[in-house]
């Protein structure tokens, strides 16, 4: 059962803002939740077509953000036009590759991704079946 989410039909949604993490930007909050995303044509969200999508989760201190790998995801999408719920992605966080230097400090999860319909998503991260944070996104 999927719960209802605060605000879906608020007037101030906003497309999540980009910001830079070592060499990639993503979309998201800085230093919580984000994915890999450069706003070009090549990645931008499109009705239907389904698109990879590398995840970012931190939490507050390192130990907790360690916690997180290996910890279930479910990414529910939630439209703003008509409060639309869908399931978009299922995966887990992965567990970090030791031998590259400081990718214990953040835990990643690759996605496949798809929305049906134009306008602006919610996108929800629920980590072990609890809000974890939010994106939002706008499909063209």
């Amino acid at each position: 059962m999927i719960k209802e989410s605060p605000n879906v039909l608020d007037d101030s949604w906003q497309v999540s803002s980009m910001f830079k993490n070592g060499d990639f930007i993503l979309l998201g909050e800085q230093g919580k939740i984000g994915f890999i995303y450069n706003d070009t044509q090549v990645v931008r969200f499109y009705p239907g077509k389904k698109q990879k999508y590398m995840w970012h989760f931190w939490a507050e201190k390192p130990q907790e953000t360690q916690k997180l790998f290996g910890q279930k995801v479910k990414i529910i999408g939630v439209s703003k036009n008509n409060g639309e719920k869908v399931n978009v992605f299922e995966g887990s966080i992965g567990i970090p590759n030791t031998a590259i230097k400081d990718n214990d400090k953040v835990g990643r999860m690759p996605s496949l991704m798809t929305l049906p319909s134009k306008g602006l998503w919610r996108l929800e991260a629920h980590v072990d079946e609890k809000l974890f944070g939010s994106v939002v996104v706008e499909v063209h």
